[in-house]
């Protein structure tokens, strides 16, 4: 495999990258640098497979990347790189998420008409399908997102699947849910509540605590994510869940439990955009990408909490 990875330098894109050329693969990385959260975090993510012979890095945004010359023997493309955050997309931000979400993932597919790929896998995201869904959630429920991210997710999901149907992309998504473990943005509720932690500050939870998400290690999501690549079929969507549905109040008592230190919890409205459950029926995954999750919940919070305590700084 020649794959291209876009978001190189992100949470999963690392990851993803990592797993690829320990199977042997060649990886080129492109990654623009958003400043969403800070350029030092996303260097630190890339420098593992910077570190690597078979992986070959790109600083550009995918509009304005040199197509012809980094799509030259590749066989898969995996689509990681977008604007992340639901509270962020409200306002005179949407721009940023239509451009980063909905125009690079038209630009990218373009460029990959008429090149002899076997896979185009899209990261697409839970937050696609809103409340008004059955739980679990399957694929072939009716999307209504909450959240402007949402909706850009959900449009660049439909342009994966027309450009497959008219064009012939094989495109394959792939609904993350709640994904986490080391590298994860430092936005994201696991790493601002573990760092908390470490810090001897107050957690901020929003809501009362009771919403429910169905978290995956990113080791499981990677997992997927190369399936789909091997044997996704393409014009199909995937799930990717951890497995289990679990409440904010059970996540912040696995914390506790793992870190030895008492929460102090200081609870806040709830935002604007955030889902009230979410919980992934992956059966579809299970059949036909072998998708088993195998990183249990606690397992996989120690592992972040190790992480954060011995590899990042943590700043008051």
């Amino acid at each position: 495999m020649r794959a291209l990875v876009t978001g190189a330098a992100g949470f999963v894109g690392s990851h993803l990258s990592d797993r690829l050329l320990e199977q042997g693969h060649e990886v080129v990385g492109i990654d623009c640098f958003t400043d969403y959260y800070p350029r030092a975090v996303k260097e630190t993510n890339v420098s593992s497979p910077r570190s690597r012979a078979r992986f070959t890095f790109v600083e550009s945004r995918i509009q304005d990347a040199s197509w012809p010359v980094l799509l030259d023997g590749v066989t898969h493309v995996f689509h990681l790189a977008a604007q992340a955050g639901v509270r962020s997309s409200w306002g005179s931000d949407f721009s940023i998420y239509t451009g980063c979400n909905i125009e690079a993932t038209q630009v990218l597919l373009e460029a990959c008409l008429e090149r002899p790929i076997e896979r185009f896998v899209y990261a697409s995201s839970s937050s696609v399908y809103g409340d008004d869904v059955a739980i679990p959630m399957r694929e072939d429920a009716r999307p209504q997102p909450l959240s402007p991210y949402g909706v850009t997710k959900l449009a660049a999901e439909h342009l994966c699947m027309l450009y497959h149907a008219n064009c012939g992309v094989p495109a394959v998504a792939l609904r993350y849910f709640t994904v986490y473990g080391p590298r994860q943005r430092p936005d994201m509720a696991f790493h601002r509540f573990l760092s908390a932690l470490l810090a001897d500050r107050p957690i901020s939870l929003y809501g009362d605590g009771e919403q429910t998400r169905d978290f995956t290690f990113v080791e499981d999501a990677v997992a997927a994510t190369v399936a789909a690549g091997a044997r996704g079929v393409p014009g199909s969507v995937y799930n990717v869940g951890g497995g289990s549905r679990v409440s904010m109040n059970q996540v912040i008592d696995v914390m506790a439990r793992c870190t030895g230190r008492t929460p102090d919890v200081r609870r806040s409205a709830p935002q604007r955009g955030d889902m009230r459950d979410t919980f992934a029926d992956t059966a579809r995954a299970r059949v036909d990408l072998e998708f088993v999750p195998r990183v249990t919940l606690e397992n996989g919070i120690h592992a972040e909490y190790q992480w954060l305590a011995t590899s990042l700084p943590v700043t008051p």
